[in-house]
């Protein structure tokens, strides 16, 4: 039996505990920086393999090293744990014990996913020409826990870092990976709207920002739509609008905030001046003054190729060629892409929808997303894979 093989049949073996422990985890959700649970049971799965967590790393994130029999590189594998403030509606038998929170995204599965890894990966310590680090990491669904582990020393050594993320559009039993850029980068952009609040049934002896917020909100669409090549790749959109207290009242001031995404980092370092523009000459034309407030987040996930091809190896060794697939980019993103600042690295999409393509899967952050739980043991002999190929004598 070759090692991929012999990985493979590890994980089946252990499929049934790590489905134990992703339901339990998602029985007992926690938002961001208060994964202080999830992160206790993970720090318990490390201890009994004989690793030495460190626990409150970055937040509630936890890191532990397997050393090999012998001298080299540092290879590191991720996965995230915190959910999202969602009411459940699955129904299933271990649906949230948290009112209003949910791992609706699959951190749940990831988790798991890299304390498979780390069992299967214990069995082959003595070959191991290197080190094998486990990140557990907080925070993700904010984009701060990367940061601040990294601040941490997280990355100190690392010579490369794989990582995952279930897709329930990809069925279950198939990989999906490509080489340079992979998911766009994220920026976050507050606006406030500044006019002159009244008597809503004397509206001349106003200057209504509703109005001109509406149109900046209309406007804004032109930065992707008339400015942006269309084969660059990128999104404005406004999540939140909140303004006024009546009905019959113009309020003095609109508060927006919304997402950038770019697949381009040239785009991405011109989109402020864009939006900036866009925003202070609508306002004005409606006798209103804004304050565009752009805040960097994320950068755009970047596959490094070497580590790419050692992705597609081992997804062909496992699967077979027949079940990866090279998808587009998305405009998706993922705060991976600060590690990647440190290390070469390559983060993959895993199959994690229905099998029959006659089904439909409810996407990420739905409340009704559930994840077909045999995408858990394929995923942890990915990594397990990939980092045993690095680290083979």
């Amino acid at each position: 039996m070759g090692t991929s093989e012999l990985v493979m049949e590890q994980a089946r073996r252990i499929e049934t505990d790590l489905i134990a422990i992703r339901r339990e985890l998602h029985r007992f959700p926690e938002l961001s920086f208060e994964e202080s649970r999830t992160a206790a049971a993970v720090a318990a799965e490390l201890t009994r393999l004989g690793l030495e967590p460190r626990t409150g790393v970055g937040g509630y994130g936890v890191v532990a090293d397997l050393k090999g029999g012998r001298e080299g590189p540092l290879i590191a594998l991720r996965a995230d744990m915190d959910a999202l403030p969602v009411t459940e509606e699955t129904g299933l038998p271990f649906s949230s014990e948290h009112p209003g929170v949910m791992h609706a995204c699959g951190h749940d599965v990831h988790t798991s996913v890299l304390i498979g890894a780390a069992r299967i990966l214990t069995e082959h310590r003595a070959g191991l020409s290197g080190t094998v680090r486990f990140i557990f990491q907080s925070a993700e669904e904010i984009l701060a826990g990367a940061k601040a582990m990294i601040e941490q020393g997280v990355m100190d050594g690392v010579d490369e870092i794989y990582g995952l993320h279930n897709l329930p559009s990809l069925p279950a039993g198939t990989v999906s990976v490509k080489p340079g850029v992979l998911m766009g980068s994220i920026d976050r952009l507050e606006i406030r709207i500044e006019g002159k609040g009244g008597h809503g049934g004397y509206p001349h002896a106003c200057i209504d920002p509703i109005v001109a917020a509406s149109a900046v909100v209309m406007a804004l669409q032109t930065a992707v739509s008339r400015e942006i090549p269309p084969t660059r790749g990128a999104v404005v959109t406004i999540g939140t609008i909140h303004a006024g207290t009546a009905n019959n009242i113009i309020p003095d001031t609109v508060e927006l905030t919304g997402t950038v995404r770019n697949l381009d980092n040239e785009w991405r370092e011109k989109m402020p001046g864009i939006v900036e523009r866009i925003v202070a000459d609508t306002c004005k034309a409606y006798r209103c003054e804004a304050k565009v407030t752009y805040i960097r987040q994320v950068p755009p996930v970047m596959n490094d190729e070497t580590c790419t091809r050692h992705v597609v190896e081992a997804a062909d060794r496992l699967i077979g060629r027949e079940n990866r697939f090279e998808p587009d980019p998305m405009t998706y993103g993922e705060d991976f892409a600060e590690y990647t600042e440190f290390a070469n690295g390559c983060f993959f999409w895993l199959g994690s929808g229905p099998r029959s393509g006659a089904d439909e899967a409810a996407g990420l952050h739905s409340p009704r997303f559930n994840p077909d739980e045999s995408c858990i043991a394929l995923g942890a002999a990915m990594l397990a894979d990939i980092a045993l190929q690095r680290l083979s004598s």
